[in-house]
């Protein structure tokens, strides 16, 4: 902690810090404006690689279309960005420890251009996984070292306004992604959804040269828990595949059944091993703090409802309203925007006021606006959809930065590291479990509806029968006759029932994500007083 005491010619730190040797020695040689340069290349590396974690969600159907992908493969592009930045948030701590700040932030901004150039110039599907994976590999670890760094200098009472500038970076760019990316696949091509966040990294790596410390510990490295990464991996992977898996062959596949008994196996050895090991990925103390527990939980369902409606959306409007990736991208615009004002402000308002409050509030809002979706259909005027995504953002918006500012608060400087790691592993892993319950839920759903529609379609339903002899006359004053007329009404009657059943199934998503969100009320009131706020009451 800063205690006031400066060399020569060399700046104060102001009370409240509470930083290591080296970001204090930082702080003494640049001065006041030093925390607000080093949130600028936190935010510019957060963005560049958290970008790429949703702008690829409206290029789906171009890069199916150009590799050969499956719709589950193509889903895969998506589960293995989140899944490898889930393992390698909890690295965050040991790569601090080991190699310092700032050989590991430049080490994984170079790994991430090179990664988003391979994926650019990918022309298979497995070369355009691999990347995938080095992408989301490198964001779990920029993510949590950035919350680390802004955590460190900042003063306690100002650490929501902080995390409310953070969360710029690391909440707008997935936010912002598939608006960005719709716009590059219809005017450019879906490869430049990989190269768009280069040029952030690349800025940002000098920038974190003058701003970032060095390794701190003196001595060996510290021993890399490698058999706790292994099993990690292996719960994820297994975890994945069997909700993958369960959507095309059902729950009771001898696939699905092997990979769920994996998931099960793994995660049990997984914690008794980090419970015994010296040098844990996964500290298993930080979980014995109460605030920090009902923190992260919370994260874990935010994180869900988060990317599993920015997953569903853009696929609404593409495949329900009939939107191309641009217009669908520019829907999520406005709402982008509103993030980006209100996170500052909530970030404030987190320091002063209860950050149980206003979480509670943000998540109601966004709640609230889920239960607005439910009546979406194909005929729902735009604007309509504009203003419901944007309330739901603005309840977000309310979330984050008092969310990410409270677990870190509950911790001492030393666990710190390990904290942020933690929080942001349970986001990512609540992300990716959110991205393929909701995939899975909107496929069962959608084939639910579909069934009862079209039991219903027979020739005793006089509505039927009706509906087909006026598409038939359509088709008959457009030149076909006969059987081949007789054949388009009804495909064409048979494909409006299913899009039905796809619309009702997309309704019920939002509902479920609406769900989760108020579930989410409850662990809220785990997280105690932020301690700004705790000792303005004198407590």
């Amino acid at each position: 902690m800063a205690n006031g005491s400066r060399g020569e010619g060399a700046s104060p730190v102001p009370p409240g810090i509470e930083a290591t040797p080296g970001i204090l020695a930082m702080y003494e040689r640049h001065g006041a404006s030093y925390p607000y340069w080093v949130t600028g290349v936190g935010v510019l590396g957060s963005f560049a690689t958290l970008l790429t974690a949703t702008i690829i969600n409206v290029a789906i159907p171009d890069i199916m279309g150009a590799l050969g992908l499956t719709i589950d493969q193509a889903q895969n592009l998506v589960s293995a960005h989140l899944a490898a930045g889930t393992v390698t948030m909890l690295m965050t701590a040991w790569a601090i420890r080991a190699f310092g700040i700032v050989t590991t932030f430049l080490f994984n901004m170079v790994l991430f251009a090179v990664s988003s150039v391979a994926g650019g110039l990918a022309n298979t599907g497995e070369i355009l996984f691999l990347a995938r994976l080095v992408q989301g590999a490198v964001s779990g670890i920029i993510m949590p070292l950035t919350m680390v760094m802004i955590a460190q200098v900042f003063p306690v009472d100002r650490r929501g306004m902080a995390m409310g500038w953070m969360a710029v970076g690391t909440v707008l760019a997935p936010a912002l992604g598939p608006t960005l990316g719709g716009y590059l696949v219809d005017n450019l091509s879906w490869r430049w959804v990989f190269f768009m966040a280069v040029p952030f990294a690349v800025v940002s790596m000098p920038l974190a040269l003058v701003f970032f410390p060095t390794r701190e510990e003196r001595g060996p490295r510290p021993s890399f828990d490698w058999v706790g990464v292994f099993l990690c991996g292996v719960f994820l992977l297994s975890m994945l595949t069997a909700l993958t898996e369960a959507q095309s062959e059902g729950w009771y596949d001898d696939r699905v059944t092997i990979a769920l008994a994996g998931t099960v196996i793994s995660f049990v050895a997984w914690i008794v091993w980090e419970a015994r090991v010296d040098e844990p990925i996964l500290d298993l103390r930080l979980f014995r703090n109460t605030r920090f527990l009902g923190a992260a939980i919370v994260t874990f369902t935010v994180g869900a409802a988060l990317y599993g409606s920015t997953y569903i959306f853009p696929l609404f409007l593409q495949s329900i309203s009939g939107l191309i990736p641009t217009d669908s991208g520019l829907l999520m615009a406005p709402a982008g925007l509103v993030m980006a004002v209100l996170f500052p402000l909530s970030g404030y308002l987190s320091d002063r006021f209860s950050v149980r409050v206003l979480l509670t509030i943000g998540l109601v809002i966004t709640a609230w606006s889920c239960w607005l979706m439910r009546g979406v259909d194909a005929f729902t005027p735009v604007w309509d959809m504009v203003i419901w995504y944007a309330i739901s953002r603005a309840g977000l918006a309310l979330i984050f930065p008092g969310l990410n500012a409270a677990p870190v608060n509950a911790l001492p400087l030393e666990l710190i590291p390990n904290g942020a790691g933690m929080i942001n592993f349970v986001r990512q892993f609540g992300g990716a479990l959110g991205v393929n319950l909701l995939s899975f839920a909107l496929i069962e759903q959608t084939a639910q509806h579909q069934g009862r529609a079209l039991a219903t379609q027979t020739w005793d339903n006089s509505g039927m029968g009706e509906l087909i002899r006026l598409v038939q006359e359509e088709f008959t004053y457009l030149g076909f006759l006969g059987y081949q007329g007789f054949e388009m009404s009804f495909g064409y009657v048979m494909a409006i029932v299913s899009s039905q059943g796809s619309m009702l199934g997309y309704r019920d998503a939002f509902v479920y994500v609406g769900v989760i969100l108020l579930v989410s009320v409850l662990p809220v009131w785990m997280m105690g007083e932020n301690r700004s706020v705790s000792r303005l009451r004198g407590v």
